[in-house]
């Protein structure tokens, strides 16, 4: 409960100005809150609420805080542009480059969708296309190798199903490093034997939309169990850093020898890619991938080229 004197006086926090008081008189740091809000609103990942914040505070930086958004065109942002690239004195990769951009056109996009500018002025700003690598994938002779090597742990002397249950867990659901960080053993549903499930939560109430229940084979249930009366988790299923598991799959993947090696992100585009090819219904496959439509257009793009042969 807040006491007097917080009532009284409102941090600044509280006082930042809502969508609604955004207007063709707001400056710059007025309507960077408010943006800032308005992405919280729609459950923007805290990663590109911090990175899109942390581009508006270079924009300030750039024209001044108190400057009105509707006193800024096409060319003050051009201007902007180029002093990033060429005048700023701090390197500025093509990756940062494209964000900013991104940055720019999410911004003001914003503010002309809600009539606090009479345009946008960085409609017509040029999005430099930037080429990046196709992401890794395990082929299926790969896949079989490595799942050959962790079973064999299981039935080593010295048992290990750790990692057996880590690869067959991701190669069946193509969850996230922090989405496995987060698993706890009550998050698997036995009640129809022969259709287990795994639940992929998430405590902050912004990214409640990206829950899903997953379905695993029995085979990962039987794992499980292994695991745990070996492992005995108490509150995670995982209790160890996100790095020890990397290793896990690195050691797995030496011992399978696989030319790529395996991690994570390779395990969850071979699950992704293995889904696409085997005719999946896109939006299945979003939902199990739990990624936003406009990520998700991106890696359908990717899963095409890959099917199609291409390497880059």
């Amino acid at each position: 409960m807040a006491d007097a004197q917080s009532v009284m006086f409102p941090d600044a926090q509280s006082l930042a100005p809502t969508r609604d008081a955004i207007n063709s008189n707001s400056t710059l740091l007025q309507a960077a809150k408010a943006f800032r809000e308005h992405m919280e609103q729609k459950g923007f990942s805290p990663h590109t609420i911090k990175a899109f914040y942390g581009d508006l505070r270079l924009v300030r930086r750039f024209f001044g805080e108190d400057v009105p958004v509707s006193a800024l065109g096409t060319d003050d942002l051009n201007r902007y542009l180029y002093w990033l690239q060429y005048e700023r004195g701090i390197p500025c990769s093509p990756k940062s480059y494209a964000r900013r951009v991104t940055t720019l056109k999410s911004f003001f996009g914003w503010l002309h969708s809600i009539q606090a500018t009479p345009f946008d002025p960085a409609a017509k700003i040029i999005h430099q296309k930037i080429t990046t690598p196709l992401p890794k994938i395990l082929q299926d002779d790969e896949v079989d190798r490595l799942l050959e090597v962790t079973e064999k742990h299981i039935s080593a002397r010295k048992s290990d199903p750790r990692p057996h249950l880590l690869a067959s867990l991701l190669l069946q659901t193509g969850i996230k490093k922090a989405e496995c960080m987060r698993l706890t053993e009550d998050d698997f549903e036995n009640s129809d034997p022969g259709n287990p499930t795994v639940l992929i939560r998430y405590q902050d109430p912004r990214l409640i939309h990206k829950e899903r229940r997953l379905p695993v084979s029995p085979e990962v249930l039987d794992t499980l169990a292994q695991y745990v009366a070996i492992y005995k988790p108490t509150e995670r299923l995982f209790e160890c850093t996100p790095r020890n598991l990397e290793y896990v799959l690195t050691d797995a993947a030496n011992e399978a020898q696989l030319p790529n090696g395996a991690s994570f992100e390779m395990l969850r585009w071979t699950c992704a890619f293995r889904d696409f090819r085997d005719g999946m219904p896109h939006t299945k496959l979003q939902e199990k991938l739990g990624l936003s439509k406009v990520t998700f257009r991106e890696t359908l793009k990717k899963l095409e080229k890959i099917l199609n042969g291409d390497t880059e």
